[in-house]
């Protein structure tokens, strides 16, 4: 995997501008004939259909890296556990002694997969190789890859058995990037194995033939994942080419779009669905574009012995909700150890989330994106439809105290209103108020984590725009997951320790908010900041502009309360405040909040 890590920010930017394609939504077009980008929509419908429906699923780091387990003479790498071989610049004939000491004989690929199904997931996507080059299966092609540990079993062929045993699709994770293969360029300068006369095309061969073993040896695949894409070796057209053979081997296989690089002016692009990577688009990616978000459950891929940040369940379902709600699909990552389990910290992870998918998968599986533009204050919402009726499923994270549950904007009375813990027996009642429609509830959550509310219509959904507005005290708080974000790089970033605007390293990019004011007059804005280096920007709002500094502090989860000036706001009504970086004195920063005090007193 790319590496993504919000305290390694300045390695991230590095890769970001390699790396932009990677969160890039995806369409597939016609370029010729003979392309497989030519399919027709219902073609692609057809193929997209299962991962549609599936929402969920398990991704699996597995490779030498795991005997490593994060350490090298011992030492601890400072970064991710399969990328030890790059950051620690390990020589290829050095980090060969992995090979005889891998023997994975606790690995049970029925004990795997009943994990994964039993946590509500319903594919698996594993690494087939990964960018040390190293294949988890015994190819013909080299001596680099599984046959030559002391194993001496194929733990994809395994797999793929219990896979289907279980109604599990199976799915490969291949790099294109290969750091061990010696026609591959750019040549790292720690692989003293490489050939001086490496040959790039003899190489693209060889990674051909890696996938033809596998698509022909391994029964239906589901997804072929590819990744390492960025360095300049790798071209559009290469990424055309190597889509067109992996779809004639096997048609109906899907594709994500790291097989592709940038995408030249007036050409389709490439790949069949979006990856961002250890983060939640704030509005997903619109209708017709497919995306999954992939994410680690602590803060590496592969198994790293000393990494314990482990998120919680309630953040894993969170996440789960979140990125249904937007469209998505959730690839949840497990690393196992080298002797071939899957850590008890995961595990016990999985079991939470499988309890509570055995409840609400129904609200999951085959939903499409919810149809509110902006946040419900107190959860999310999911949908399906059939002919007339809809069906929406309201998840309330946080239950109302009050037994009532707003669903601002909602201008259309349901026919029926129940909990789906009840299974529809008991109907709840709801009426229509001047904000949406209110549902009453029982006092207390069916659920801790989240519970799950649904309605069934049967007339056209009449939804008004809902914006931020005024508290009682008349004050206005702008919280960073309400942001508009306007950019390729600026998301927002959401983690048990984390929940603000970050990756902002463009200074073109900017974020706004527009709310509601009732009450106009003078207001003292205040912003919670984190960054390295003070940087300048401006806050513009009702015609003024305020020129900010950030604050330096201690790293990019330290936010500190920062006083950014004053402000006027003439007249009610709506307003748009915008935040743009300075050109010349702009630096990163994580963005927590804005906060508008009315100033007592002011004229």
């Amino acid at each position: 995997m790319t590496r993504l890590f919000s305290n390694l920010k300045g390695l991230v930017f590095c890769l970001l501008a390699f790396n932009l394609v990677l969160s890039t939504p995806v369409r597939c077009q016609a370029e010729d004939a003979k392309s497989f980008l030519n399919e027709t929509p219902a073609q692609r419908d057809a193929r997209m259909k299962w991962f549609r429906e599936a929402r969920f699923g398990m991704f699996i780091h597995w490779g030498l890296y795991a005997q490593a387990a994060g350490s090298w003479d011992g030492k601890p790498t400072s970064g991710a556990g399969e990328w030890i071989m790059n950051d620690m610049q390990i020589p290829d004939s050095q980090y060969a002694k992995l090979v005889p000491q891998f023997n994975p004989v606790k690995f049970d690929a029925r004990q795997w997969v009943a994990i994964a199904k039993n946590a509500g997931m319903k594919y698996i996507v594993i690494t087939s190789k990964h960018h040390e080059g190293f294949g988890m299966y015994p190819s013909a092609l080299t001596d680099w890859c599984i046959k030559s540990t002391p194993f001496g079993r194929d733990p994809l062929k395994e797999l793929s058995v219990a896979c289907r045993e279980a109604g599990i699709k199976l799915c490969f994770y291949h790099s294109i990037m290969d750091w061990h293969h010696p026609d591959y360029l750019p040549r790292k300068p720690w692989n003293d194995l490489a050939n001086p006369n490496a040959d790039f095309d003899r190489y693209v061969t060889y990674l051909k033939g890696e996938l033809k073993e596998l698509l022909t040896g391994y029964g239906p695949i589901g997804i072929l994942w590819f990744d390492g894409e960025w360095e300049n070796t790798w071209t559009y057209d290469r990424g055309v080419d190597l889509y067109n053979y992996v779809r004639g081997l096997q048609p109906n296989i899907i594709v994500n779009n790291r097989v592709g690089r940038e995408v030249p002016s007036g050409k389709p692009t490439i790949g069949d669905y979006g990856t961002p990577e250890q983060t939640i688009p704030p509005s997903g990616y619109g209708p017709g574009v497919d995306w999954e978000t992939c994410m680690t459950m602590n803060d590496t891929w592969g198994f790293k012995q000393q990494d314990n940040n482990w998120k919680s369940p309630e953040t894993l379902i969170h996440n789960l909700v979140d990125i249904a709600s937007k469209g998505g699909n959730y690839l949840l990552n497990v690393g196992p150890t080298s002797e071939g389990l899957i850590p008890d910290a995961s595990v016990a992870r999985l079991q939470v989330v499988g309890k509570w998918m055995q409840m609400n998968g129904e609200a999951i599986y085959d939903s499409t994106a919810g149809p509110f533009k902006r946040q419900l204050p107190w959860g999310r919402c999911t949908s399906k439809s059939k002919g007339r009726a809809t069906t929406l499923f309201f998840h309330v994270f946080n239950w109302p105290a009050d037994g009532k549950l707003d669903v601002p904007g909602l201008k259309t009375q349901p026919r029926k209103v129940w909990l789906l813990s009840d299974d529809g027996k008991k109907s709840l009642p709801s009426t229509m108020t001047e904000d949406g429609l209110r549902i009453t509830v029982p006092n207390s959550a069916p659920d801790a984590i989240s519970s799950t509310i649904v309605a069934r219509f049967t007339e056209p959904l009449d939804i008004s725009p809902v914006y931020l507005s005024q508290l009682k005290d008349g004050s206005i708080y702008l919280p960073a997951s309400e942001a508009g974000l306007h950019g390729n790089t600026i998301r927002y970033e959401k983690s048990n320790d984390r929940d603000n605007i970050g990756m902002w390293f463009n200074p073109d990019e900017t974020a706004d908010w527009q709310f509601k004011v009732g009450r106009a007059g003078r207001f003292a804005v205040t912003a919670q900041i984190a960054a390295m280096a003070s940087g300048s920007f401006d806050v513009a709002i009702d015609g003024q502009s305020i020129n900010c500094s950030a604050p330096v502090t201690d790293g990019w989860g330290d936010f500190k309360s920062v006083d950014l000036g004053t402000i006027n706001i003439s007249k009610p009504g709506l307003i748009t405040l915008t935040i743009q970086p300075v050109k010349a004195g702009w630096q990163p920063m994580n963005l927590k909040s804005i906060d508008l005090k009315p100033i007592v007193g002011a004229p």
